[in-house]
């Protein structure tokens, strides 16, 4: 049977062996993150995420069990790679949104019923995703790509539920007319 992610993490604080098996399972998962929501080049992503380890290894024994450790991670690494971003003056010109991300954003969500039949649909939608403001992108990402439920990205971008709703769909709405224009 697998543990947990509270239970390794009770278990990590008594042995630092065991904390490596966190990092096994979040490392690509938080590696993708980053990617997704900036523009950093993969080295870049790769030394924020080893940072974020870090700060959460350091803070185990800070951590609330009422939350969710992937909820706690994910916060982690949002506050760092924003800190990154506002800390690096010149930024690749695209993120890092694969083609297989972009067709599932699209079938994910019924409210947006665009179809993407050639590659060329699917490069233009790549570019609408590149070019939503942040705070949308963000939350369409965590949303359909990360596969985070309204609870999670609440306490992730530390915004009421209102507000995260009205961000996914306002992204979505801009993502479908965007689509529809072009």
């Amino acid at each position: 049977m697998e543990l947990t992610d509270n239970e390794l993490v009770e278990l990590a604080r008594k042995n630092t062996d065991i904390f490596g098996k966190l990092v096994e399972r979040y490392q690509q998962r938080l590696f993708r993150y980053v990617r997704r929501i900036s523009y950093f080049a993969e080295e870049d992503a790769r030394d924020i995420v080893q940072e974020v380890f870090i700060k959460i290894y350091l803070s185990l024994n800070i951590f609330d069990g009422d939350l969710k450790f992937s909820t706690w991670a994910y916060q982690i690494t949002r506050n760092a790679t924003i800190d990154a971003i506002r800390k690096k003056q010149s930024r690749p010109q695209t993120i890092c949104l694969e083609a297989a991300d972009v067709v599932k954003i699209m079938r994910t969500d019924d409210d947006i019923q665009v179809s993407l039949e050639t590659q060329s649909d699917i490069e233009k939608m790549k570019k609408i995703i590149d070019g939503l403001p942040y705070k949308y992108r963000e939350v369409i990402i965590l949303r359909f790509l990360e596969d985070k439920d309204y609870e999670e990205i609440m306490d992730i971008i530390k915004k009421p539920k209102g507000t995260v709703a009205s961000l996914i769909n306002r992204g979505k709405n801009m993502i479908k007319d965007k689509f529809i224009l072009n």
